[in-house]
């Protein structure tokens, strides 16, 4: 798996602890393993930007996702002739997660960890418009943060 964090946002971020959360989304939810993402951590102005450019938007938001070839997770065994593909881009914004994670009761690190899952599962065509769209894609996130968390604290042996 090929993930790539950029850190562009002038703001000290982990990425070596991001790239590998975002390797145990992908395999937890079973992409091909050479499945390629990027994802750039960027300041409020570009997400400002990108956020009016692509969703119609005014104003910064915490995270934004970019999907590219369309792939589907769960598959139990990917295709040897399948072509692994290229996942899409992430921006989040560090600044903004910062900002709202005391509302959600939780440190700066929490809430980056639980945008990127959140950016990653729309990526996969997960979305919450709908009440069941909602249910599933947030039961899913909440599940994925559990098991990181169970992984970070090396309760896991096939921790990446």
């Amino acid at each position: 798996m090929s993930v790539d964090v950029l850190n562009e946002s002038g703001v000290d971020v982990d990425v070596t602890t991001l790239t590998r959360l975002c390797r145990f989304v992908l395999r937890r939810m079973r992409l091909h393993p050479q499945t390629e993402m990027t994802m750039r951590l960027v300041e409020p102005a570009t997400i400002a930007t990108l956020n009016e450019q692509w969703m119609g938007k005014q104003g910064p938001t915490d995270v934004l996702s970019f999907p590219m070839d369309e792939l589907t997770p769960g598959r139990d065994e990917p295709d040897d002739d399948e072509d692994p593909g290229y996942l899409g881009d992430i921006a989040l914004c560090p600044q903004i997660a910062e900002q709202q994670a005391p509302a959600a009761g939780h440190d700066r690190d929490d809430e980056i960890a639980l945008l990127t899952v959140h950016g990653m599962l729309h990526l996969m065509g997960y979305d919450h418009a709908t009440p069941e769209e909602h249910a599933e894609m947030f039961g899913i996130q909440g599940r994925l943060l559990v098991e990181w968390h169970e992984t970070a604290a090396g309760k896991d042996p096939d921790a990446p």
